[in-house]
């Protein structure tokens, strides 16, 4: 990954400047100095150490002094504790206690509302100090120091220190943290880890790089989370896990044991270590070669974001950072140190503190905008809107637009106003002034507002002169998509006119008058110009605006244009435009005249039906295909008319269907077997008739002809005998095809006898049928009780003495009669019949069933 290389952009106080490099990858942290107090404390002495809290930095310094900071830098509490190099300063959670030791011996645990505490001065340099993370609790009343040992302090109920050795022997404690229940140190040796709660040491990580001087090149410490410890030392990262082990290994072993789960080598020295997430904050002492020198010098320190892999990591980002008097620090004199609240990492140097956080939106914004990424900019802004502070959606939207006008990209900067300017009308009206100076109305034409939130008029119009200039085309383009009220109709319509007087035949720039004629309802102009164009959009206007009126002296034009769509308009809207009317204007143009008329007689036969005489010669001129449908369909003609303009006009088929329609069957007959010689014809014309005078005729008429008699055969067995056709035949007479024709009249014969067999059985089975049904119904029972009456004079047709002789009639039909109700028999003696059914004509209803008593 490329490096970026950070420089920290100082306050007005800073001294050194450097080059930044440019990059394309983005920088994963942004810093700043501390200042405020930071700066003035640095101008007279040096920092040596800081810790971090959540709510405030402590800041020791070389000359002794404890600086209480705010996140601003400002000091709130000093303490004088010595007048040499403090060593290391400890806080706890609450940031309510804090340790400090002295390079002069001296160890200092107080509460920061309150001096009382424990004050000791040993007679060698204590390098170290931590308190027990729960330190204001009452029974967590520890810390630790380190100097050529450990020394654990605890408070007993008695209110005096206990003091416990740790570890001794192994040189000098340079470093030491504590988490929970877990105290890390280092020496020169390695580092351990000492589990308070079994009161056990748990591990011991050795050094790996021994040829370093420990003093030089210190060991890093840095708990991730409770369980989890990071080494740094000299170029060697180890990540270590604290576990539980198995109970059933315990034996005489600590309850714990450390795994390391990642090892790797830098190409840099270690001065700070420091987590992020799953990755990891790395300060580095940089050494590089000198120029044209073999010796080396000290470069600006990196700060490196690292995601560590079990044996190797992969580099994120490294920054290189200018801190200030950085030519004359050892890798002993930077430390880092880092907030567990929210990601924020001190790089502390003895005469510079630099503040490093992670990027924000609006860093990011920046960064994006910095290297002329304006889309990515705009996208990024409207996204997190709500969460962006230093910068406004529509500036960085404004700033995009200016960029593309630089590049001369004007339709993307035209089309991006619609998106970035939204409902500011002002910017809007600023925007297209701006375009209209270079030049460019019409890249901008196309996104101006044009629905609710609308420009002052003058600006369309604006840019309707600027394309009535040079892209008629355009103009056209602009009229049909912008609404009319958008600009003066009128001041428009004067600028096209004023144009059409140089160039009157000019097609566009007519369409687009008509176009406002219409949007100023000036219905009959725009209807002109159509016409005159022959354009579609006529017959669209005239239904949409019911111009009807307007073309009763424009019908013909209309049919000129298209026939069809003319001719539906005109029979859809009969109730505005009469046939009358249409056939008044159409009387010159007959082939027009017969159109309109040959679809209103589709339409409906009766409706145009005193223009049916007119229309005989108009199907005989330009239509004969449909005169003889129209002749047979059409009771309103009259047939002696018709008649003589098809003899005129030798129209035979016609003649014979009039003829015949007149009752001239013969005459007609006559003709088809003349004129035509169409045997076929012949006999289906006296098949249709079905007149035995006209087969007579036909005979007569084919006898002498072979071809005729061949015909008449094959035809006419069904309809006539054939034997009177085989009568006349004269003896000798040469007749093609004879054998065939009298296998096929046979053959007819057959068939007809067997059809007639055959519907014979039918109707036999069917009656049989018939009457087995009608047999076993008259065998059933008819129930007769009380609640029957009897039909004629409706009372009990049971008599209420049941004693008394009595006799009752019951028919098949179930109509019930005393016997002395019924009239007298029928024609037929000795047959009655049920009077009810027989008015009714549903049959006799005969059959009786008489019950005496």
């Amino acid at each position: 990954m490329a490096e970026v290389e950070k420089e920290i952009k100082p306050s007005d106080d800073s001294t050194d400047d450097s080059e930044e490099e440019e990059s394309e990858e983005e920088p994963k942290l942004k810093y700043e100095r501390l200042a405020n107090g930071v700066t003035e404390i640095l101008q007279k002495d040096a920092a040596s150490c800081m810790t971090v809290h959540d709510k405030f930095l402590a800041l020791g310094t070389h000359f002794g002094k404890v600086y209480l900071l705010d996140v601003q830098g400002n000091v709130t509490q000093k303490f004088e504790i010595s007048s040499v190099k403090i060593n290391q300063i400890s806080l706890d959670e609450g940031g309510e206690h804090v340790g400090i030791c002295s390079e002069d011996g001296k160890v200092q645990v107080f509460g920061l509302y309150t001096r009382e505490g424990f004050h000791e001065h040993f007679d060698c340099p204590v390098k170290v100090v931590a308190l027990h993370p729960q330190f204001s609790r009452s029974n967590n009343k520890q810390f630790v120091t380190g100097g050529n040992k450990l020394l654990l302090y605890e408070r007993n109920w008695l209110n005096r220190w206990k003091m416990v050795t740790l570890h001794e022997g192994e040189g000098t404690i340079t470093k030491v943290k504590w988490r929970a229940n877990l105290i890390a140190w280092s020496n020169a040796v390695g580092v351990k880890i000492y589990d308070i709660s079994t009161k056990q040491r748990i591990t011991n990580v050795l050094r790996d790089n021994t040829s370093l001087r420990p003093d030089m090149y210190p060991c890093s410490l840095c708990w991730k989370d409770s369980a989890t410890l990071i080494i740094g030392w000299g170029t060697s990262v180890k990540i270590c896990a604290v576990k539980e082990r198995d109970p059933t290994e315990l034996r005489d072993l600590p309850s714990r044991y450390v795994e390391i789960v990642s090892a790797f080598d830098t190409e840099f020295y270690i001065c700070g270590l420091a987590p992020l997430a799953d990755q990891l904050v790395v300060l580095y002492y940089v050494k590089e070669n000198a120029d044209q020198m073999e010796e080396e010098i000290r470069a600006r320190p990196r700060l490196d974001i690292v995601q560590p892999l079990p044996e190797v990591c992969e580099e994120i980002s490294s920054d290189a950072l200018t801190v200030r008097h950085f030519q004359q620090n050892e890798c002993r004199d930077y430390c880092l140190e880092h907030s567990e609240g929210e990601p924020l990492f001190y790089i502390i140097s003895p005469k510079d503190i630099v503040v490093a956080k992670e990027r924000d939106q609006d860093d990011h914004i920046d960064w994006l905008l910095d290297k002329k990424k304006y889309e990515e900019a705009l996208m990024a802004a409207e996204i997190s809107f709500k969460n962006i502070k230093r910068h406004d959606v529509q500036k960085i939207g404004m700033a995009y637009i200016n960029h593309l006008v630089e590049k001369g990209d004007y339709d993307a900067a035209a089309r991006k106003c619609q998106k970035v300017l939204g409902k500011n009308m002002e910017l809007w009206e600023n925007e297209v002034y701006r375009f209209k100076t270079i030049g460019q109305l019409k890249a901008i034409s196309q996104y101006l507002p044009r629905g609710d939130l609308r420009l002052r008029p003058a600006i369309y119009e604006m840019i309707l002169h600027e394309f009535l200039k040079s892209d008629f085309e355009g103009f056209a383009m602009l009229i049909r998509e912008w609404p009319g009220e958008l600009y003066n109709n009128m001041t428009i319509v004067q600028a096209v006119n004023d144009h059409l007087k140089k160039d009157p035949a000019n097609h566009t720039l007519l369409t687009t008058l008509a176009e406002l004629y219409t949007y100023d309802q000036r219905y009959d102009k725009a209807l002109e110009i159509y016409l005159r164009l022959r354009h579609k959009d006529v017959y669209q206007l005239i239904h949409k605006h019911n111009l009807f009126s307007s073309i009763e002296d424009k019908i013909v034009l209309l049919m000129d244009f298209d026939k069809e769509k003319a001719v539906d308009m005109l029979l859809d809207n009969e109730d505005k435009i009469s046939t009358d009317r249409v056939v008044e204007e159409l009387k010159h143009r007959r082939e027009l005249l017969h159109i309109y008329l040959h679809k209103l007689f589709k339409r409906d036969h009766h409706k145009g039906q005193k223009y049916h005489e007119r229309q005989i010669s108009l199907y005989a001129e330009y239509d004969r295909p449909n005169l003889l449908p129209f002749l047979r369909e059409s009771t309103h003609c009259p047939l002696e008319k018709a008649l003589e303009i098809c003899q005129q006009r030798n129209f035979v088929e016609e003649t014979v269907f009039l003829l015949s329609r007149m009752g001239n069957c013969r005459r007609a007959l006559q003709m088809v077997m003349e004129e035509l010689g169409d045997v076929d014809k012949a006999i289906e014309f006296a098949k249709d008739q079905d007149d035995a005078e006209l087969w007579e005729d036909l005979i007569s008429y084919s006898i002498d002809k072979p071809p005729f008699i061949t015909g008449l055969l094959n035809n006419i067995g069904t309809h006539v005998d054939p034997i009177l056709l085989i009568c006349h035949i004269k003896e000798g007479m040469e007749i093609p095809n004879l054998r065939d024709s009298l296998v096929k009249i046979l053959q007819d014969y057959n068939l007809q006898i067997l059809l007639r067999e055959g519907c014979k059985k039918i109707l036999v089975a069917d009656s049989l049928s018939l009457l087995k049904k009608m047999h076993r119904t008259q065998m059933r029972g008819i129930q007769v009780d009380e609640e029957n009456i009897c039909e004629a004079c409706h009372a009990p047709i049971l008599p209420s003495d049941t004693a008394k002789v009595f006799s009752v009639v019951v028919f098949h039909c179930r109509h019930m009669f005393h016997k002395e109700c019924l009239p007298s028999p029928g024609m037929v003696p000795g047959v009655q019949f049920c009077n009810i059914c027989s008015s009714k004509r549903r049959g006799p209803g005969s059959g009786i069933l008489e019950m005496k008593k």
